[in-house]
């Protein structure tokens, strides 16, 4: 016999008010006030797509940003076109360009170093609410930053300060330092089919 639409209304009433019990719970825990250390990786489609909608987010709520961008070197990108010239984000284009590109590994390193030294700049200002830094696990994946080194800065930024660090291949320190994680799988993509890179879409 199937049940009627009360019963399953009923049901449905019940489960909600359990599941909004438990949520509400969590969120009476959740007393602490700090930046976050988020983490975007793996080799899906996505990870400085999903970063640049944080910052969307954070102009929204009228806060002040910045984007370092590692080892990427073209400067025709969307969002850079779009959130350069916002007075509230700061934008350093600081690669060569990608690693089967530039094919010179003494090169790479003296740009990832030179990101480095203007990201940590940027994670000393108190003035700036969020700090993307786009492609870093490239550079630390390659070896072109040493990764203690940085998990240490880090930890030692401004404190109320959000980070987004994004790219394929996340050492293991890094995600154990990131209070966020989020893996993207690639499943399926355009290219794989012959389909070019579309701007607005891919860049």
């Amino acid at each position: 016999m199937n049940d009627s639409t009360a019963d399953r209304d009923a049901r449905h009433t019940t489960r909600m008010q359990r599941r909004k019990a438990v949520v509400d719970s969590r969120i009476a825990a959740a007393t602490t006030v700090r930046g976050v250390l988020v983490v975007n990786t793996g080799n899906g489609k996505g990870k400085s797509s999903a970063a640049f909608g944080v910052l969307a987010r954070a102009l929204g709520h009228g806060q002040r940003a910045a984007v370092v961008q590692f080892v990427k070197g073209c400067s025709d990108t969307g969002e850079e076109g779009f959130f350069r010239t916002h007075p509230a984000v700061e934008w350093h284009v600081m690669g060569d360009g990608f690693t089967w590109e530039t094919q010179d590994r003494a090169a790479d390193i003296a740009s990832a170093e030179a990101a480095w030294t203007t990201s940590c700049a940027l994670l000393a200002d108190p003035s700036l609410d969020l700090v993307i830094l786009d492609e870093l696990c490239i550079a630390l994946k390659m070896g072109y930053l040493d990764t203690a080194r940085v998990v240490a800065d880090l930890r030692a930024r401004t404190p109320s300060q959000h980070v987004i660090a994004t790219g394929r291949g996340a050492p293991a320190a890094l995600i154990d330092a990131a209070d966020t994680v989020s893996v993207i799988e690639a499943r399926k993509h355009a290219f794989q089919s012959g389909i070019q890179a579309m701007p607005g879409l891919e860049y």
